[in-house]
Formats: C-alpha cells, structure tokens, sequence
C-alpha cells in the first residue's frame, strides 16, 4: 500500500519551521522561515495568519518563529527566534507576548 496525503497545505512563502496539530480542534499550525504561522483545518483550508506585534523594528522585525505548540483549549504559543513568546488565540488574536534570554529548546 502506498500511503497518501490526506491534504495539502498551501500559503508559505518560505520553508516551514515549526508545525504542530492539534487534533481535538482539527487544526494544523505552522511557521515558515521568513513569514507568518498559519492556521490550516485538516482538510487543508487556510483559515488564519498569525502575525506577531506590530512596532517591532530592526532585526526584531522579521519574526522567524522556532517553536509551536497548540492547546485542546484554543491557545497557540508560538516562541520566535529572537527570545520572543507570543500566545494566539485560534482566531488569531494575539493575547500576551514576553521576551526571555534564555535560549529554549
């Protein structure tokens, strides 16, 4: 048996990152290089972008997300490269953000 794709998720620019799935809402999130995290349904509908806070400038500018993780509850924490949380909700409003200098894994 050759195993198929059950969808194909489209809307990166760039080479994805990070991903997770969350399977009690039905949601794939991913996070590519140089761009947004989206928020695909299982059947491979884009249904949100999640763009980070505005009035970042200089190199904080391009968010290049790292980590993602995604909760039964709605919640998407999403940890960019340069030390920066952020916590979505599933409708793609941002709800709290913290820098650390930590380095996470």
């Amino acid at each position: 048996d050759f195993a198929t794709p059950r969808a194909v998720l489209t809307g990166h620019d760039y080479e994805i990152t990070c991903a997770a799935i969350c399977a009690e809402l039905g949601l794939v999130i991913s996070g590519s290089k140089e761009g947004p995290c989206l928020i695909h349904s299982m059947n491979g509908d884009l249904l949100r972008t999640l763009e980070g806070p505005e009035g970042l400038q200089g190199p904080e500018s391009c968010l290049r997300p790292k980590l993602i993780q995604a909760s039964r509850e709605g919640h998407c924490v999403i940890y960019y490269e340069n030390g920066l949380f952020c916590v979505f909700s599933v409708n793609g409003r941002l709800q709290a953000t913290m820098e650390t200098d930590d380095k996470i894994r």
